[in-house]
């Protein structure tokens, strides 16, 4: 047998005889000098061993760096056939030597599709911000694929028991396949997992040993190979520019450190895997609507984490969500153990129950356990790159994560086929069991009286219905547990088959363990960080500010079931109107109406104070007034137009005639200009507060927002600028970042009539230097009493120590910062007297994560115009520690202070938290759009 070798510039190993195409599985790499490698092969078809001597150049080292420390995937008794391309044929490189980019992962996936289609079905779902198509594949036997519209379908009728009795669905449980889906790289620059199911992919296809044909007898597979392509295309061009003549190990190398913002993230900067209940990205969206098409059976979000950490499967880390069903705990247990057996053959390390709680619905492998599926989280240690050493000097290969998630996955796989009608009829069961607690509990309807903030209620109505929940709109006036409410209220029955949906997300606060809260308390006393991996509070309605009522009976009222629009169109009344147009103030349809309005060019004008009209109807603080003396001809197809768009309610008014508050020629009524913005954009700020701040005005408003490096701040001219926002930062400070020269002029744009504003931990920026621009101070954590004082002698005086709470103040150091909060959810109260302010109502919700308090402001250097609520209120949803609840309450959450002719606006708190705390996002709105109103630049 001869073989010819390849030039060394490329990534493949051997060219095989003429005409033939056997697959290759590489066993040992036997080391040598540099320049001759000994490479032994088994031939998987023949079963015979081959050894090539491969003779390198300097241009081969990059080659030989990628290679795979062995063949991927290798799995016992497989028989690949030659009839399915590997990628090696496809791409050009074996699975496993080099990340491979979005469009090259597509390319493999569309060959097999075009080459296969009876077995393998591939189904676009969603794109991305930047174009990028999202897919995924199914593979399953010829039968099961020829039948798969049908299978879909009897899936739908199964996740309805109201639809269908007890027989049929046995009937169902007895014929319907199993199914997994298995999702790859939400974080872009986990880069394991999308590779790896390539492998699965191929393995699933290839393979003719008798066992993957019985996994596929009765198993459907679905396979979504890139759930973020915008983050892993970033990942891997940036990865590959820093590579030199060898793939470093070093965590030192540039390789291993990412430039900002990293590769996790998408477009807008969203971790997705924090998305799943607030849906702002289309990406997310797309995948719930396919999996409401599917309903998978066993849902697995392949991630990976440190490189030193090994593998972790499931069972999960307490607590548990309380929504989460004993056969659901039981099935995750199944597919633990099974997961362990295959490992151990292997001689593959993992841990489970350790991290990783299964608590927070908003993971991608939460979501789906409230639709009575089992889903899960894998990570893989990852080599972020070819290589990675680890602590203990062992070299980490990407192969080896590709390898080692494919093994996961065939287990998985293997689990879902061998209890299929079991996992059939607990799904089943789920769902049915959901409409009888929803009909006999405590709770069976939730009614929004939707008495303010249109907008907002639509917006909600549309998200829930996304996630499968039935909502109602009351075509009249009704009364339930002994409240009225209006026609246009709205209504959600909570016998559904997604109750436990239903009451996770609209429920003020789900509990946690108290047991686990007991052990936290513990650890935070012996100064050990607490267990808490996320935040304990995402209330909808509380995040939304939208009040909503429970209810101990259904609601029967005529109503029409809402759609999944989140924006409605509006309307204009007295269009053709002789004085010009109002629209109140006071929800993000009169936001969206703004923006556009002066993108157009439109003059318009926004009273600080509520006003009564002649027509006899009220108007909120910072209604907009329109008139046409001030705008052109067309001015009324300019309202139609826009409050179709934007889903403003527009009223046409004959007169400026005000019965109680300002006239329109007040000086209580400022003229609105467009502002340009700009924000700081790159290192030290956080990605995820950078990217939702500036999706809230581009996507939400249709804004343009201008991105701007700290760097270029040093001596850039902003005067073209009339807001800058500041996210929050996470490595370093902007202080560092800046210099003196960035803060001087940072300084020199607010005095010169520039609006500042700062989000989260940005704010300590603006208490930096001799002359800071916000006159607050942060807090050290409070000491009770007077425990300990400082001493400067070796020798102090004597003390009693009389109660162990006498002791853990001694614990505490004098100037320790205050204990970090996951993330509660805190009651503000609002001075609804200042400009800030308008349109929002008395008492908002925001998202409190971290430790940074601060000092309210005098009423001689400015205003605290939201401050959190007193400690006995300030508790809205989730868990608080009580010191942190006694020290944060009434404490400014959003402080002004003038600077010159500017304005420096300091949210304590991020408004705009993974964009959804949509209750907040009108405060950020104003401080930019009524901000600039009310800064006096020479214009």
């Amino acid at each position: 047998m001869s073989l010819t070798l390849l030039a060394m510039a490329d990534n493949r190993l051997i060219r095989q005889p003429a005409g033939r195409n056997w697959p290759l599985q590489r066993l040992h790499l036997f080391a040598g000098p540099l320049s001759v490698r000994l490479l032994a092969y088994r031939n998987i078809k023949t079963g015979f061993f081959m050894s090539i001597l491969k003779v390198s150049a300097l241009t081969a080292a990059l080659s030989l760096s990628a290679l795979p420390s062995q063949a991927v995937p290798v799995f016992p008794n497989s028989d690949y056939s030659n009839s399915v391309a590997s990628v090696e044929q496809i791409l050009g490189y074996p699975l496993g030597s080099r990340i491979s980019e979005p469009a090259a992962i597509k390319q493999y996936f569309e060959q097999l599709a075009a080459a296969h289609p009876k077995r393998i079905k591939l189904v676009p779902y969603a794109q991305s911000w930047q174009g990028r198509p999202l897919f995924y594949v199914v593979i399953g036997s010829e039968q099961h694929i020829s039948q798969l519209p049908d299978i879909q379908q009897q899936m739908q009728q199964l996740a309805n028991p109201q639809n269908i009795s007890d027989g049929q669905a046995e009937q169902l449980i007895e014929q319907l396949p199993a199914s997994v889906w298995i999702a790859n790289s939400l974080h872009g620059n986990e880069i394991s997992p999308a590779e790896s199911s390539m492998a699965l992919a191929y393995h699933l296809l290839a393979d003719q040993s008798p066992q993957t044909a019985k996994l596929l007898a009765n198993t459907l597979v679905y396979i979504d190979p890139l759930q973020n392509p915008d983050g892993h295309n970033r990942f891997v061009s940036r990865y590959y520019a820093t590579v030199g003549l060898a793939h470093s190990a070093d965590r030192l190398s540039a390789e291993h450190n990412e430039p900002w913002p990293n590769g996790r993230t998408n477009h807008y900067l969203f971790d997705m895997n924090r998305d799943w209940i607030s849906l702002t990205q289309p990406e997310t969206r797309g995948r719930v609507k396919a999996l409401q098409q599917v309903y998978p059976l066993v849902f697995v979000d392949s991630h990976e984490m440190g490189g030193d950490m090994g593998y972790y499967f499931s069972p999960e880390a307490e607590p548990y969500n309380p929504h989460i069903q004993a056969n659901q705990r039981q099935s995750l247990q199944w597919l633990g153990e099974n997961n362990a057996r295959w490992f151990d053959k292997f001689g593959y390390d993992y841990f489970t129950r350790e991290i990783f709680d299964a608590f927070y619905p908003g993971y991608g492998a939460s979501w789906p356990l409230y639709h009575g599926s089992i889903a899960m989280t894998y990570e893989m240690a990852s080599a972020r790159g070819h290589n990675y050493r680890k602590a203990d000097g062992e070299i980490l290969t990407f192969a080896d994560g590709v390898q080692r998630n494919f093994v996961a996955f065939m287990a998985t796989i293997e689990t879902a086929s061998q209890r299929a009608p079991q996992l059939l009829k607990n799904f089943y069961q789920y769902r049915k069991d959901a409409i009888k607690q929803g009909s006999s509990g405590a709770v069976r309807s939730f009614i929004f009286p939707a008495e303010r903030d249109s907008a907002g209620h639509t917006k909600l109505s549309a998200i829930l219905t996304e996630h499968g929940i039935t909502v109602a709109k009351a075509n009249e006036a009704f009364k339930a547990c002994g409240q009225s409410y209006q026609a246009g209220s709205y209504v959600i029955n909570t016998a559904q088959p997604t109750y436990h949906l239903i009451r996770t997300l609209l429920d003020d606060t789900v509990p946690m363990d108290k047991d686990f809260i007991a052990k936290q308390e513990q650890r935070r006393a012996n100064n050990l960080p607490d267990q808490i991996y996320d935040v304990t509070a995402w209330s909808l309605p509380l995040m939304y500010n939208l009040p909503v009522d429970s209810c101990n009976r259904a609601v029967s009222v005529a109503s029409t079931v809402v759609s999944s629009e989140r924006v409605l169109a509006g309307s204009v009344t007295n269009l053709q109107a002789e004085f010009g147009y109002i629209v109140p103030w006071g929800d993000m349809a009169a936001a969206r109406f703004v923006s556009a309005a002066l993108q157009q060019g439109l003059k318009v004008k926004s009273s600080d104070l509520p006003f009564t009209h002649q027509n006899g109807k009220q108007y909120p603080s910072g209604s907009l007034i329109i008139s046409k003396a001030d705008n052109g001809p067309q001015l009324a197809e300019q309202m139609q137009q826009l409050a179709t768009l934007s889903g403003a309610a527009v009223t046409g008014i004959n007169s400026s005639w005000v019965t109680d508050g300002p006239n329109f020629g007040s000086f209580n009524v400022k003229t609105l200009h467009k502002p340009n913005i700009a924000m700081l954009w790159d290192e030290p700020a956080n990605p995820l507060s950078a990217g939702s701040a500036r999706f809230i005005v581009e996507r939400n408003l249709n804004y343009p927002v201008t991105a701007i490096r700290p760097a270029q701040l040093t001596g850039a001219d902003l005067s073209h600028y009339q807001v800058l926002v500041v996210p929050a930062s996470s490595r370093g400070s902007y202080q560092q970042a800046l210099g003196s020269r960035g803060l001087a002029n940072l300084r020199s744009f607010v005095e010169r009539g520039g609006v500042l504003i700062t989000l989260g931990n940005a704010t300590d920026m603006l208490l930096a230097g001799d002359s800071p621009l916000l006159s607050s101070k942060r807090e050290y954590k409070v000491r009770e009493g007077d425990a300990k004082k400082a001493e400067t002698d070796s020798k102090v005086a004597g003390s009693i120590i009389k109660t162990p709470q006498e002791y853990q103040q001694w614990l505490v150091p004098e100037k320790a910062d205050p204990d970090w909060v996951p993330g509660f959810i805190a009651r503000a109260e609002v001075d609804q007297q200042h400009w800030l302010t308008a349109g929002v109502p008395a008492s908002v919700n925001s998202l409190y994560v971290g430790n940074q308090v601060y000092q309210p402001l005098t009423i001689a250097d400015g205003r605290n115009v939201v401050r959190f609520a007193p400690a006995e209120q300030l508790l809205a949803g989730g868990f608080v520690w009580d010191e942190n609840r006694q020290q944060i309450a009434n404490k400014p959450l959003v402080m002004v202070q003038e600077v010159g002719r500017g304005q420096v606006i300091s949210f304590t708190q991020e408004p705009n938290f993974r964009a959804y705390v949509d209750g907040m996002h009108l405060l950020y709105i104003n401080a930019i759009f009524r901000g600039a109103a009310h800064a006096n630049p020479l214009r």
